[in-house]
């Protein structure tokens, strides 16, 4: 297939960073169609650090490129290296990374605001017509990327998370874990996965979803 796809990484582990087995299935789904993947994170200080066995916070400092490296195995590029025109399409695994290290949705709800390096970026896939993935809570950054009236899912509709997208214009739509809503008009292929997945089967099969039908995407 010979594409280009840019992948957003927000730190290791679903706690504090991204999904360890959404970005696996997203790389592994990617490899398996022939795409040439680069990885990419922000240089930053991850929001906090969890400790994944008992749930609590842990008193150190993690940074989220250093860490979304372990995922990546050391195959990764500050996100300000990012360029849209270098790509054919974008995808960003979720994790409560994505609302807490490439935005602040996790403390702020509707209010929130998404990392500029990460609106920037994601606005240039946007404006270029180039497809964009987002999958489990990563969705909640759709109204500031596409605007008001973005279509997108998390599942289900009276999930928090949901509403809180409503309020900030996003049109929600309700989506069973194992397929995948698109917004023909902004290229924009959302997926429940661990919003609803129950195993990282039931994960898998929306994220290959939502892979082939950005892949597809790039050639229209």
């Amino acid at each position: 297939m010979n594409k280009k796809v840019a992948v957003i990484l927000s730190g290791c582990g679903v706690y504090d960073g991204s999904e360890i087995y959404e970005s696996v299935i997203t790389l592994l789904r990617l490899d398996q169609r022939g795409a040439t993947v680069q990885c990419f994170a922000p240089n930053i200080a991850q929001m906090h650090v969890i400790n994944h066995v008992t749930g609590e916070e842990m008193p150190e400092n993690r940074n989220v490129l250093v860490e979304s490296a372990r995922l990546a195995r050391g195959e990764i590029k500050d996100l300000s290296e990012a360029r849209a025109e270098d790509f054919d399409a974008l995808i960003m695994p979720g994790g409560f990374g994505a609302a807490k290290n490439l935005s602040d949705f996790a403390t702020q709800g509707a209010a929130c605001q998404v990392l500029p390096a990460v609106l920037e970026l994601a606005q240039s896939f946007a404006s270029s017509g180039k497809p964009v993935g987002m999958m489990c809570i990563a969705p909640t950054m759709a109204a500031q990327i596409f605007g008001p009236g973005v279509v997108c899912t998390l599942g289900n509709d009276d999930d928090p998370a949901a509403a809180a997208s409503r309020e900030m214009g996003v049109e929600h739509q309700a989506c069973e874990v194992t397929e995948i809503i698109e917004d023909s008009k902004n290229k924009l292929v959302t997926t429940p996965a661990y919003m609803l997945a129950q195993s990282i089967s039931d994960a898998a099969s929306g994220i290959y979803k939502l892979v082939d039908r950005v892949l597809e995407l790039t050639n229209k």
